[in-house]
């Protein structure tokens, strides 16, 4: 598996899927690793496409760092694999907490991003949370029932078999990661930076007890220039692992309508 080192030395471990002429590269969020998003890389048309999935740091086989947890020190990390894989241009597409990092990316280079597609985005603005909930998630490393917990509060169709491989990648976080990530998409405070923003952009919501569409479309949406907005009824905080062939239908649409050619 392809490894690359960021700034400061961290490997940063990443997939490739497909050899298409368009670069797609997957973001994920918090407490988990790129794996989540295997399941709609087996639902997803790969024709003409060449997706990127990185482990940030503190996940999957990505190196265990102290540092680089900020929003920007995550953009920063995936655009290293961007570069190293030789991709000039490319769609960025980002789920909760990699809404953020995708929205920071697309708005730090402007020129190379072709589209920008966000589900259930944590907004740049960031997202407080009630101190009970803040506690059960920033101390939940290594934690199984807690982390078993949150899965339970944000989903709504996680089956049984899901439950067990998310707790098994959320097992292998990094206490550094689960703090200072949750630290830093809590904060947020970058909304300023949208406004540089020009790619096709789409907003995805779902039944997300967090994330409601209403709050979406004012708190991201609202922000980006013409941005649009789609809606997936049914699964909760993760529609990539809860429905993913409904999912990879969305993505699908949007990389058809968003195609640079």
């Amino acid at each position: 598996m392809p490894t690359i080192s960021a700034a400061d030395g961290t490997s940063i471990h990443y997939r490739v899927i497909g050899d298409g002429p368009r670069t797609v590269v997957l973001v994920h969020g918090w407490m988990v690793s790129g794996a989540v998003w295997t399941s709609l890389l087996e639902s997803l048309d790969l024709t003409g496409l060449r997706l990127v999935v990185p482990d940030a740091r503190g996940t999957g086989q990505s190196g265990r760092a102290k540092e680089g947890f900020s929003i920007q020190g995550l953009a920063q990390d995936v655009l290293a694999v961007v570069d190293a894989v030789g991709a000039k241009r490319f769609t960025v597409v980002g789920h909760s907490m990699g809404g953020q990092v995708a929205q920071w990316i697309a708005s730090e280079v402007p020129d190379r991003v072709e589209g920008l597609a966000l589900f259930n985005t944590v907004p740049a603005s960031g997202l407080p949370l009630p101190s009970d909930a803040a506690g059960l998630f920033r101390t939940s490393a290594g934690d199984r029932q807690k982390q078993s917990t949150i899965l339970g509060l944000a989903c709504k169709k996680l089956s049984a078999e899901a439950l067990e491989v998310a707790l098994a990648d959320a097992a292998t976080v990094s206490e550094d990661s689960i703090q200072k990530v949750f630290d830093a998409w809590t904060a947020g405070g970058f909304e300023s930076r949208l406004a540089s923003i020009t790619a096709p952009t789409l907003v995805v919501s779902t039944d997300d007890p967090f994330l409601p569409p209403s709050f979406l479309r004012q708190a991201v949406a609202g922000h980006i220039r013409g941005a649009r907005m789609a809606h997936i009824p049914g699964p909760g905080h993760y529609p990539q692992v809860e429905s993913p062939h409904e999912t990879a239908a969305v993505l699908s649409a949007f990389l058809a309508g968003a195609n640079p050619a």
